[in-house]
C-alpha cells in the first residue's frame, strides 16, 4: 500500500471513530447532558385525606368541606402550584392558583370558602371524593406528580393516611 493510501485510510479510520463517538447516547460517555436524566422526584405529594365526610351527608357546605385532600410540600422551598390540577376518577378537577411554602401544606376542601394559605375551596354543591376513588396530582403541564387510591384496594374507613 502506499504512503498517501495509508495517510488516507488513516483519516478515514480516525473520521469514523470520531463519528462514533459522536453518536454515542449521552449517557454512555458517563456524563448526564438533560436527555436521559429520570423524572425527578417532586416534594410536592399527597397527604391525608378525608373522603368521607364524618356526619350525615346532607349535602350541606358543611359537611362538603368536610371532605378534604391535603397537598403538601415536603422541600425546604416553595413550590408554584398555579395550573397545577387535583382530580378524581371521574373527571372532576381542581386547579390551583397558589404558591405552597416549603415544609407546608394546603387543605383542599370541597364546598364553597374563602381561600386561605392553608385551605382552599372547590366551590363545589356536590361531593367529589367516592368511597372507591383515587386521588389524582397533576403538575402544570399535566404530568402526573402523585396519586393515592382507596376502596377497593385498600381497606378502612374514611380516613386515609398518606401511604
Amino acid at each position: 500500500m502506499s504512503r498517501s493510501a495509508r495517510r488516507i485510510t488513516a483519516t478515514v479510520l480516525a473520521s469514523g471513530a470520531l463519528l462514533a463517538a459522536a453518536t454515542l447516547p449521552a449517557s454512555a460517555d458517563g456524563r448526564d447532558h438533560g436527555q436521559n436524566r429520570p423524572a425527578q422526584r417532586s416534594t410536592v405529594v399527597l397527604g391525608k385525606i378525608q373522603y368521607d365526610s364524618p356526619g350525615r351527608d346532607n349535602g350541606s357546605n358543611r359537611s362538603l368541606n368536610a371532605e378534604w385532600v391535603t397537598v403538601t410540600n415536603t422541600g425546604r422551598h416553595a413550590v408554584n402550584l398555579r395550573g397545577w390540577t387535583l382530580s378524581d376518577e371521574s373527571g372532576r378537577s381542581y386547579t390551583f392558583d397558589l404558591r405552597l411554602a416549603g415544609r407546608s401544606s394546603v387543605r383542599v376542601h370541597t364546598g364553597v370558602g374563602r381561600d386561605t394559605r392553608h385551605d382552599v375551596y372547590q366551590d363545589r354543591r356536590n361531593y367529589v371524593w367516592d368511597n372507591k376513588d383515587t386521588a389524582t396530582l397533576r403538575d402544570n403541564r399535566g404530568r402526573k406528580i402523585d396519586s393515592e387510591s382507596w376502596g377497593r384496594h385498600h381497606h378502612g374507613g374514611g380516613h386515609r393516611g398518606h401511604r
